[in-house]
């Protein structure tokens, strides 16, 4: 198990060197080494690093992608997202501050049934009293403030939320709804982090 922490880890660096010598990748290359990486005997990891329309475009582009691509996968990502049937975006922050800081689930040592957070921390300040938080995403402090607590920006947020590639093509954060991380009511408790007036981020 540890040795495939530090195999994956050690992609990170080896893949660049590999698959991006030119300005687009060799899509060839990028799938034969993934394909080497990761085998194992019931073929679940191989699934998980299965390549969709969107990830084989962001990475033949290096995230760069020209604009009839950007479109292209900007509607096909749009056309994903799944709105909540009964039209309500916001849940509870307070459950949705404890999502953000969780990082449980999808690792090598979960055990099954395990439920997933968000782990928004890693990536973003969300609150002022939090003195350890990650900076690969921006600070989210007064979020729905600087938005004025406008219901439309609500319904952006869970649509980002839900498939980041459906706001900004080849973006690093996850698709938590996409890729079932988090469930409607999850993402409903995340926005109303962002939102409601009670909230640290808004505080």
């Amino acid at each position: 198990m540890r040795m495939m922490k530090l195999f994956a880890a050690a992609a990170v660096f080896v893949l660049p060197a590999i698959a991006f010598a030119d300005d687009r990748a060799d899509m060839a290359k990028v799938d034969k080494v993934y394909a080497d990486m990761f085998r194992d005997a019931k073929g679940e990891w191989a699934k998980r690093i299965e390549l969709d329309e969107t990830q084989k475009a962001c990475s033949e582009y290096r995230n760069n992608l020209p604009q009839a691509e950007f479109e292209k996968v900007l509607k096909r990502e749009k056309a994903n997202v799944v709105m909540p049937a009964d039209g309500k975006v916001m849940g509870d922050w307070k459950s949705g501050e404890k999502i953000a800081q969780s990082g449980f689930g999808l690792r090598f040592n979960d055990k099954p049934g395990t439920i997933s957070g968000g782990n928004c921390y890693a990536c973003h300040q969300v609150s002022k009293t939090e003195l350890s938080f990650g900076t690969l995403g921006p600070s989210l402090l007064e979020y729905g403030k600087i938005r004025k607590f406008d219901p439309e920006e609500a319904k952006r947020a869970y649509a980002q939320i839900y498939n980041s590639n459906a706001v900004q093509p080849c973006s690093t954060m996850p698709r938590f709804g996409h890729n079932k991380v988090l469930d409607e009511q999850q993402i409903k408790d995340l926005v109303a982090l962002l939102f409601d007036p009670e909230s640290p981020v808004n505080k």
